[in-house]
């Protein structure tokens, strides 16, 4: 979209039996926001291509994000980029092998699968999720719910595993998994991180990447894709001290503010307004478990509310056990209304607990616990298990090893428990019997403690937003359609147009085009067909700002400055055009910036 005109995709009335939804899909379609992948083949479910403009609106929904999420955090949040592909040990250990299912169901008839929960939910308004494959199957038989296809009857439920399977190499052998989320590479380098950042809690990790979940059947257009871009934070902090000496004192202080939230024990007895808290407030009353999750809650508030969500369209649902993903805690849903589709999910909030750490610790070997040093060294009393080494060395030979790093770990308590109930103690699965066993009292300096950061998370998907921001950005004034996007979410933030094709009013615009082209804004020029077909062109795309060059300008060197919204003008001198546009796009009104003129944008 750098150069020339903006002639591709007329603007045109939408006819009055399409409703928002359908309004927002054809013209993302059709001006070049976004469209189904591999549309030549009869395209493919789940995937969706982004086109000029909706690839520039992207990359600034992520600029966004890393302004609220990593720039203002600088002190506390790094970013990195870990690969997309991961070896099978890595998805074990976080346990999505197992657990990262969604329940499938098939039609005996025609074969096509469906998700079970969602077709019970929409077929019979039953809440499914969170039931087991065997209470699925059973509501499905008591229902006698049909193949909504052909009306064949359906399968039992079974689990479907979501990850995308390769291999690493030319060996089969060698598996591996495409990421469905950007998580598990933070965990892995997280001791690595750790130290280049030289030992420091709280310490939040970012990062921005394509991710792949084998979705059954992914429908709504890009709410639910089955390749995507995740923005993601894994905040780690000591669960003994989460206030860190003040630094989330200060933070809480910056943010302020409400929440609305709807509780999980309100779900449960059928309620569906959220209340509103403030933000201390959820903390001190224990609406939200951990203060680190409270306050990255308050920073997606108001990162949401930035890209054009009223706050009445926003609210934190709070995930009921059995809704909560394997590793969670304690987890809450942000939700944003958009139209045909309701309350979608944009982000997820997860108190993840020390889960992927300790599971990343089992499986490797490797000690990701971390060392926070006493204020003052003290010297304590405790008592040990202390073992005849001779004997264990001779009797177990090559475990004897093993048998001594439990013997470390075991208290002094349970090993007195087990020697005088059986006469010995179990370790690595060996009798050690009592007389081969001694516990002594032993004093020790301490310095310090060893222990496992615990881990709050924010995650978003970006497709999902920039179709957030489109639905909430789409308005009509009349007949003509204006896409009210954010000014500094805007893809393309100003046009520059001629009045008409005068051979000096153009080559008098094309030189202004050229002055904000070389400031780095990224603006179309255009002199095709009138003056309010070209606004209209443009409002439609939604550029915040057209600046138009016209007889007055040979006269006086001013040009006039639209706004897309107001359709109000101002006259400002030509030699201030970067600046006025700087500070438009910034929030400053058009009165701030020049004088007004009748408002503009009709044929």
């Amino acid at each position: 979209m750098g150069c020339s005109r903006v002639t591709a995709g007329e603007p045109r009335a939408m006819p009055a039996v399409e409703d928002k939804y359908e309004k927002v899909m054809e013209l993302a379609k059709r001006r070049g926001f976004f469209w189904p992948s591999y549309e030549i083949y009869g395209g493919v479910a789940g995937f969706y291509d982004l086109g000029p403009l909706g690839a520039r609106l992207k990359e600034k929904i992520v600029a966004l994000w890393r302004e609220y999420f990593i720039r203002r955090q600088q002190h506390i949040v790094v970013e990195i980029e870990t690969p997309v592909i991961g070896p099978e040990k890595v998805y074990e250990a976080s346990g999505h092998l197992e657990h990262f299912t969604d329940p499938i169901v098939e039609c005996l008839r025609c074969g096509r699968k469906f998700r079970a929960d969602h077709l019970i939910e929409e077929k019979l308004g039953i809440k499914a999720e969170g039931l087991t494959p065997e209470e699925m199957t059973r509501i499905i038989r008591e229902h006698d719910l049909r193949c909504p296809v052909c009306g064949g009857e359906l399968s039992e439920v079974r689990k479907f595993n979501l990850l995308f399977k390769t291999t690493i190499g030319p060996y089969s052998s060698s598996v591996g998994y495409l990421r469905p989320e950007t998580a598990q590479g933070m965990f892995v380098s997280f001791k690595r991180v750790y130290e280049v950042t030289r030992q420091r809690l709280p310490l939040g990790i970012a990062q921005v990447g394509r991710v792949a979940r084998n979705e059954i059947s992914p429908r709504q257009g890009m709410v639910r894709l089955r390749e995507f871009t995740i923005a993601e934070l894994e905040f780690f902090f000591d669960p003994e001290d989460p206030w860190h000496g003040g630094i989330l004192d200060e933070l809480l202080d910056r943010v302020g503010g409400k929440l609305r939230i709807l509780r999980a024990d309100a779900k449960a007895r059928g309620e569906e307004k959220p209340e509103e808290y403030g933000v201390r407030e959820a903390i001190e009353e224990g609406v939200i478990v951990t203060p680190w999750l409270a306050y990255w809650m308050a920073v997606a508030r108001d990162f949401v509310r930035e890209l054009g969500v009223d706050w009445n369209d926003m609210y934190f649902d709070e995930k009921l056990p059995e809704e909560r993903a394997h590793y969670a805690s304690q987890t809450f849903d942000q939700l944003v209304r958009v139209s045909r589709l309701g309350w979608i999910e944009v982000s997820g909030h997860a108190y993840r607990t020390d889960y992927d750490l300790s599971r990343h610790m089992k499986y490797s070997g490797v000690d990701m616990r971390v060392f926070k040093p006493l204020k003052e060294p003290r010297v304590v009393k405790r008592r040990i298990i202390v073992l005849n080494m001779a004997w264990v060395g001779r009797t177990f030979k090559a475990k004897a090893r093993e048998i001594a790093e439990e013997a470390r770990r075991l208290s002094a308590e349970e090993a007195e428990r087990q020697l005088r109930e059986k006469g010995y103690i179990v370790l690595a699965g060996e009798k050690i019997p009592a007389e081969h066993v001694r516990i002594v009292e032993k004093e020790e300096k301490i310095t310090g403690r060893k222990f496992i950061p615990h881990v709050v998370e924010p995650s978003f998907g970006v497709e999902r937003l920039l179709f957030v921001v489109l639905d909430h950005a789409y308005s009509e004034h009349g007949d003509r359609v204006v896409l009210r996007i954010p000014r500094r979410l805007a893809p393309i933030e100003a046009a520059v147009f001629p009045l008409v094709r005068d051979e000096r009013l153009v080559e008098r615009a094309r030189r202004l085009w050229w002055r904000l082209l070389d400031a780095g804004f990224h603006v179309v020029y255009d002199d095709d067909g009138s003056i309010g077909r070209r606004y209209a062109r443009v409002d439609e795309i939604g550029v915040p700002a057209a600046l138009t060059v016209d007889y007055q300008t040979l006269e006086d060197g001013t040009v006039t400055l639209r706004d897309r919204d107001t359709w109000r003008q101002v006259r400002i001198p030509e030699e201030d055009a970067v600046e006025a546009l700087k500070r438009f796009l910034e929030g400053a009104s058009l009165e701030e910036l020049g004088e007004p003129l009748e408002a503009a944008g009709e044929e």
